[in-house]
């Protein structure tokens, strides 16, 4: 069973690192913040965009930081600061994937993540959806091994690594054709990712592009349905897009 499970009140001020014990990475190593640091500058970058962070929340996000850090060295999982992070390194990695939390809903449904990399947004969404049947999809090896390695540091349920190509996806996967939602981030959006997407998605399955953008598209076999803004600096969007029933891509 998940150790994640369930929202609790949004922005606490109640100290929820649960004592800070010396489990896993919960007290960083020198160079890196604090747990009191991590937990204040979250809070804050929350604020800033209105983002609910509920308090069961905190502690997994911050292991997965920790982790993100102590590995992107070797693997080079983010070119964001993490030693001596930014705001903007709070705002992309984990702020952002929060703000579009709204676009998806906490029930046992299919989903996909597109080019999963170091996992954002796709872990801090999970954290915060833990009965979705998370599919992560990576192409490059030693990232596949980051994402599954942090699926069990975290203890998350209900998740997996697949180690393709998105466009290798067929019907021998599981979930393929039955997903209830797609994400997507940093993967160029053209023809062969609508396509693709498409045929992973089930009929009105939505598909969740993060971009720069709020530009209105309609591509072939989908429904623009809104935009909105997630961060600020730079600002960012969640474009959601729901799959035609009359077009399973091409």
């Amino acid at each position: 069973m998940s150790r994640y499970a369930g929202p609790g009140a949004a922005h606490s001020g109640r100290d929820a690192c649960g004592g800070c014990g010396a489990r896993g990475l919960r007290r960083t190593a020198p160079g890196r913040v604090t747990t009191r640091e991590f937990r204040e500058r979250l809070l804050r970058r929350a604020r800033r965009s209105n983002t609910p962070v509920h308090t069961e929340w905190i502690e997994p996000l911050e292991r997965y930081f920790n982790l993100l850090a102590r590995r992107n060295a070797k693997i080079n999982l983010t070119a964001l600061p993490l030693q001596e992070p930014t705001d903007q390194t709070f705002d992309r990695l984990l702020i952002e994937p929060l703000a579009a939390a709204r676009f998806l809903v906490n029930e046992p449904d299919a989903w996909w993540d597109l080019g999963s990399g170091g996992g954002s947004p796709a872990i801090p969404l999970k954290i915060s959806h833990p009965l979705l049947n998370l599919r992560m999809v990576e192409a490059k090896a030693r990232k596949a091994v980051f994402l599954r390695e942090a699926v069990r540091f975290l203890e998350i349920d209900h998740a997996v690594v697949v180690n393709k190509r998105f466009d290798e996806l067929d019907d021998a996967d599981p979930d393929y054709g039955s997903g209830r939602f797609v994400t997507v981030r940093a993967v160029r959006a053209d023809r062969q990712l609508f396509s693709s997407a498409a045929r992973l998605l089930r009929s009105r399955g939505h598909l969740l592009l993060f971009r720069p953008t709020n530009r209105v598209i309609s591509p072939d076999g989908y429904r623009y349905l809104e935009s909105a803004q997630l961060i600020d600096a730079p600002r960012t969007y969640l474009t959601a897009l729901e799959r035609s029933t009359w077009n399973k891509g091409g």
